[in-house]
């Protein structure tokens, strides 16, 4: 689907026209300190963009899932001073999200200036399933960069959401995917219209439920599908193996034994395990055969046997798609899986093979061991919104993009 882009918005002109960009600053945090910038790293080249053009730019993007409207340690303070450093510039913090500080630092924007709204999820109409309620929050958000304003949608780990500050806005301003977006759908439909074989994907994490559809999108497309992470234990038990106390969707059972019999030569599974006592840091890791998880162990990571499997699998691969961690790669002892997975990966980019790592986990695991993000073709900033795209599902906030521009509105 054809979506107008950043670069047909440039070419008419922003200098001094308000633009609201809805960028992804979910980034995560540990004591009120930034852990991992990469959010913010790869919203920077369209922010900086409009910025030398001179748009007064307004940005909106929400953190973590604030329950019952504002709360401190949701706020985007530690996000705006982080922007501000790798734009440049200093980066205006609204003390809220369309009201009067919002208004009266919008209404003072010169050319270049960039102001960052407060998490727009302090307000509930931006994930409400009201139209009309979300319909009005756009509404006021666009006003801060009205008349004349447009809107870019830069945010691509929540483009599958219909929210206000994704979806109703694009209906009410002249409308356009920025860098990020626009970069991350001509990957996913590379992935999907013109895949180069052996094509191989790598799935972990945590819930079969969550990959259950693009397990079986992908299954019918891939020659190989290669399971870790949590989710290979629900794969484990369907075939017929106890998981002692390793993490275990048993409502999920059935549906993983219909998986293995259907694409029983696409799906592979680890070969051994790396167990502990408990779900701990320090806890002593034991590596053991799939087929023999002691009944008072929890699975952690996949084993050394698993790694080289999945490597010689990988080797020859001119296509991967990579979403989910193998292990709890946060812990030490449990990340050889995660890392040895991700350097084959990375060996195979090297050898020629289009490789993309779908956001979330996966691209945090890249960054947190220390793997070069060069060695891979890219990187996705959005791992929900990856997995909906290659499942064959329309997506609200690219959808909408493609739209006719509202009325009045220049194309």
């Amino acid at each position: 689907m054809a979506v107008p882009t950043l670069e047909d918005l440039l070419a008419q002109g922003v200098s001094g026209r308000g633009v609201l960009v809805r960028s992804d600053l979910n980034v995560p945090l540990e004591d009120g300190a930034i852990t991992d910038p990469g959010r913010i790293t790869a919203s920077v080249p369209t922010l900086r963009a409009l910025v030398d053009a001179g748009a007064k730019v307004v940005v909106t993007a929400h953190l973590g899932r604030p329950k019952d409207g504002p709360d401190p340690k949701f706020s985007l303070a530690p996000v705006a001073a982080a922007l501000g450093e790798q734009l440049g510039r200093h980066v205006q913090l609204a003390g809220d999200l369309v009201g009067a500080d919002a208004l009266a630092r919008a209404e003072g924007l010169t050319d270049g200036d960039v102001l960052l709204l407060e998490n727009v999820r302090f307000d509930p109409r931006e994930t409400s399933k009201d139209d009309g309620e979300r319909l009005a929050l756009a509404r006021q958000l666009a006003e801060l960069v009205s008349p004349g304003g447009a809107f870019v949608s830069d945010g691509f780990g929540v483009v599958h959401r219909k929210q206000a500050s994704v979806y109703d806005v694009a209906t009410l301003l002249p409308h356009y995917a920025g860098e990020l977006v626009a970069a991350e759908v001509r990957v996913l439909e590379q992935l999907t219209s013109s895949t180069e074989r052996p094509y191989a994907v790598v799935l972990g994490g945590s819930k079969v439920s969550d990959k259950l559809g693009v397990i079986e999108q992908l299954a019918t497309n891939a020659d190989s599908i290669l399971i870790g992470g949590g989710m290979c234990f629900t794969f484990l038990a369907a075939q017929g193996l106890s998981v002692g106390n390793s993490l275990l969707e048993s409502e999920m059972i059935d549906t993983c034994r219909r998986l293995l019999d259907t694409y029983h030569d696409v799906l592979r599974l680890p070969v051994d395990i790396v167990v502990a006592e408990k779900f701990a840091a320090d806890s002593p890791p034991q590596t053991v055969a799939a087929d023999a998880i002691p009944e008072d162990r929890i699975g952690l990571d996949i084993g050394p046997g698993s790694v080289k499997r999945f490597t010689t699998l990988l080797a020859n691969a001119k296509t991967i798609f990579w979403n989910g961690p193998m292990g709890v790669f946060e812990f030490p002892a449990f990340a050889a899986g995660t890392k040895g997975v991700a350097e084959a990966i990375a060996g195979a980019t090297g050898k020629g093979a289009f490789s993309v790592v779908g956001g979330g986990d996966s691209a945090a695991a890249v960054r947190a061991l220390g793997i070069p993000e060069d060695d891979f073709s890219h990187i996705s900033t959005g791992g929900g919104a990856s997995l909906e795209f290659l499942e064959g599902k329309t997506l609200p906030g690219i959808e909408v993009l493609g739209r006719p521009q509202p009325d009045g509105a220049d194309a």
